[in-house]
């Protein structure tokens, strides 16, 4: 986007928040611009002493203080906001639009939404589906509705990239009474991540994505991994929860079904299955080391055994999932990594790249090892059947994004500045 283009757009400082249980991110953003003037985060709320750390121009912003709940929180974040000194803004006036990340929006959402009453009942019925996760997002959209009044806020699900999908992705070989009555299906989340990654790929290859297939590969501590055909999802790794899928850092992922009913045969009840699951199995359960890349990384090199098998799964895991959608996709134009991991180890992307030379996707060794942690640009051969990237994800910029054009009704061409 030229700056032409941007002068004739609507000036607007929209306020992005990610809203969890115990934690409140938030970022602000000048649009048309899509240029950051700060983030910050309140951390540890309802315990004991909370911290909150906001990083802007002006220098950073630090308390540490008691945050007993989601309300203290918010009054927390507009007085770091509009700090004398350290600030993003002069009055909470200046914000002209917040844009809400919400992890589920079921069936009932494909796309970013103005929230209203309507909204707000959707991510409540929701929360059955994500209750670790939606009643905390509800918690912010109502108190920043009570903090920063007369503006409109925008929710941006987690789930709705990945409506697009077919029946055959989406359907579980299950009575479909279940999913009628229970709606359980593959759902798929990291959406927001998976159509900015895409978005911008096809900002640096030039291309449309009408006549581009891509497979995303979203790799942190959760992981997933997205067929994108022509601009839509239409296959994702996890699915009814984000546990489905590739190993993550204590996820398990995929795995047969009936080792549960064995194991509940044997004593386990749901509570504990579920925490095992979600909170000690995967990279930490099998290394028995650490759910942290870094630390298991460390540990192979020392010549730890179940930390190389650990890194040996975690990547085989994620290549089977790139050739499965590349069979799906008939034709694969690029490949993008992008996630903490995805992002800054170039030694686990050239293990996952292993042996997709088979199918024609090449990396290229020097390429991969040249691009700084974090950076962006193109890592596979000049004679690879696919383009091989990595892009650092910005899902909040995505969501100021969808907040810009719903709120002011104004398109913005791409994310480049």
């Amino acid at each position: 986007m030229n700056s032409g283009e941007q002068s004739q757009k609507t000036e607007a400082l929209v306020l992005v928040i990610n809203c969890g249980s115990s934690s409140l991110k938030y970022e602000v953003y000048d649009m048309p611009q899509m240029i950051s003037r700060g983030k910050g985060k309140v951390e540890r709320i309802g315990m004991e002493t909370g911290n909150i750390e906001q990083k802007a121009e002006n220098g950073v912003y630090t308390k540490d203080t008691p945050v007993p709940d989601h309300k203290t929180a918010f009054k927390y974040v507009v007085e770091a906001l509009t700090d004398i000194e350290k600030g993003i803004i002069k009055n909470i006036s200046d914000i002209t639009a917040i844009g809400h990340r919400v992890v589920h929006g079921g069936e009932s959402y494909s796309e970013s939404v103005v929230i209203d009453e309507s909204v707000l009942k959707a991510i409540e019925e929701y929360s059955e589906l994500a209750p670790l996760h939606n009643p905390a997002n509800l918690t912010g959209i109502i108190e920043a509705q009570n903090q920063f009044k007369g503006i409109h806020n925008v929710a941006v699900f987690d789930t709705a990239f990945h409506q697009t999908m077919p029946p055959a992705a989406y359907l579980y070989g299950i009575p479909r009474e279940l999913y009628r009555k229970y709606k359980i299906r593959r759902y798929g989340f990291h959406g927001t991540s998976h159509r900015y990654v895409a978005n911008r790929a096809l900002d640096l290859l030039y291309r449309s994505s009408v006549n581009t297939n891509l497979i995303t590969c979203h790799l942190g501590n959760g992981a997933s991994i997205t067929a994108i055909e022509r601009g839509r999802s239409v296959d994702t790794s996890m699915g009814f929860t984000p546990l489905e899928g590739v190993m993550m850092g204590t996820r398990s992922g995929d795995l047969d079904p009936s080792i549960l009913l064995f194991l509940m045969d044997r004593g386990f009840s749901s509570a504990e299955l579920s925490e095992m699951l979600n909170k000690k199995s995967g990279m930490m359960g099998v290394s028995e080391v650490s759910s942290d890349m870094r630390d298991l990384k460390e540990a192979a090199r020392k010549g730890n055994q179940q930390a190389i098998e650990t890194l040996e799964v975690y990547t085989y895991k994620i290549r089977k999932y790139i050739g499965s959608y590349a069979a799906n996709l008939v034709k694969v134009d690029a490949i993008v990594f992008t996630g903490g991991i995805g992002e800054n180890n170039a030694d686990i992307r050239e293990q996952i790249c292993q042996r997709l030379e088979n199918i024609g996707i090449v990396l290229d060794k020097d390429k991969n090892n040249s691009i700084p942690k974090g950076g962006e640009g193109i890592i596979s051969s000049d004679y690879s059947q696919a383009v091989i990237l990595t892009i650092p994800t910005n899902e909040e910029l995505q969501i100021a994004v969808d907040t810009y054009k719903l709120v002011f009704n104004e398109e913005l061409s791409s994310f480049q500045s």
